[in-house]
């Protein structure tokens, strides 16, 4: 159950405020045995695990509706979320059926999607079945995705949630300000990452993502970047970058950063300015983007400006998107800031909000150093990004 039914009740408030900015009678939330079948929604709204099938009902005149299964009952009604909770023992049709017959609704969004992951928790023997339990009325013709709907759920940042999220990235930023003081030459990527894991371990707490592969430690310019985990292989090695994607996920909130080293040969060795170049043109690239974040830009278009910068200043353009969102996951749903490609779907074309929390990332590879990859965490004003995380200004020396 969450720890916080405030949490839960502020965004069920939000979510009626939602559905009646974009007109929409009902957001229809339809799930059974969330613990192996999980629907992301269910801990904006809810905060547990559900066993048999279970409605949750949000209408745009604020009425919040629970039908669960008898034994789950009390744990719903002690979120003190839901104006009606409704149980069954046998099965949940004729009370469903009866709610909805009731609300009359002219939509019912429900939680499926075709471009985002955080809103498409609908399996669809599942929706089969709402669709057999409906059969005798006509209200399955009023379905639709309720993709808009939870894309501004999750993106409109509430007080406590932001304040969760600043409470990860100081976190996250302070392990890695010890880690820099930990990695020696020699050490495994290995090593460093057990290291982040020990402070994680010794605060009580998990990672952004898989434990696995969170941090991921790139030494040197043969270790490859991207979503493997640290292994044995590359060490930490005079002349060359030690790069690291990390976050803490606190209070149930997450921060995905990425910082980089150059490792000194000795005492008096800087960055060559094969990294510096290197550092200050993915620095500028991010910072051309974090300007272009503000209220009411598209998603792509923010994307296009980092992307745009960075090849003018002679780079290869990053094969990714430039930011997601960060809340409950490391990536969060809804709004991507990343290119009009095929494997985003509509994601891109959504509008920014103030409230929004994204992380910005991209990087570039300096041939016979290693990996420079910048990330930081920022939040969207009325009138445009602010940095949550401190950023890096410079290459750190470790």
């Amino acid at each position: 159950m969450s720890d916080n039914p405030t949490l839960i009740r502020e965004k069920l408030d939000q979510a009626a405020a939602i559905l009646q900015e974009q007109q929409v009678d009902s957001w229809l939330t339809f799930v059974r045995e969330t613990s192996l079948t999980p629907d992301p929604c269910l801990d904006l709204i809810l905060g547990m695990d559900m066993v048999w099938q279970s409605a949750f009902i949000v209408t745009r005149t604020g009425e919040r509706i629970a039908i669960v299964g008898h034994h789950d009952a009390e744990n719903v009604k002690a979120t003190g979320g839901y104006t009606t909770v409704k149980t069954y023992v046998q099965g949940i049709r004729d009370e469903l059926v009866r709610i909805l017959v009731e609300l009359n609704p002219s939509q019912i969004a429900l939680n499926y999607s075709e471009s985002d992951v955080a809103a498409d928790g609908l399996g669809h023997g599942l929706y089969r079945l709402l669709e057999r339990y409906l059969a005798d009325t006509d209200l399955s013709s009023c379905f639709i995705s309720a993709e808009a709907i939870v894309n501004a759920l999750r993106g409109r940042k509430s007080p406590d949630e932001l304040a969760r999220i600043r409470t990860a990235i100081a976190t996250t930023q302070s392990i890695f300000r010890a880690v820099g003081s930990f990695a020696r030459h020699g050490m495994t990527e290995l090593q460093i990452a057990n290291y982040a894991h020990q402070l994680a371990s010794e605060r009580g707490l998990g990672t952004a993502w898989d434990w696995d592969y969170c941090p991921t430690v790139s030494c040197g310019p043969d270790s490859p970047v991207g979503h493997g985990g640290p292994t044995d292989r590359y060490t930490v090695q005079p002349g060359t970058l030690m790069h690291m994607d990390f976050g803490i996920k606190e209070n149930g909130y997450c921060a995905d950063l990425q910082r980089v080293w150059y490792v000194p040969r000795n005492e008096q060795d800087i960055p060559p300015e094969a990294v510096t170049r290197g550092f200050e043109a993915a620095r500028s690239a991010l910072l051309a983007g974090f300007k272009a974040l503000k209220p009411g830009a598209l998603g792509w278009e923010v994307d296009a400006a980092a992307r745009q910068t960075l090849v003018n200043a002679g780079y290869p353009e990053y094969e990714h998107a430039f930011g997601h969102h960060v809340g409950q996951q490391a990536h969060d749903g809804a709004t991507v800031l990343g290119p009009r490609w095929e494997r985003y779907g509509q994601t891109p074309f959504g509008v920014i909000e103030a409230g929004n929390v994204f992380a910005i990332e991209l990087g570039v590879a300096v041939e016979g150093y290693g990996y420079i990859g910048l990330e930081e965490n920022v939040v969207v004003g009325k009138d445009g990004a602010q940095w949550l995380s401190d950023p890096q200004t410079e290459i750190w020396l470790l």
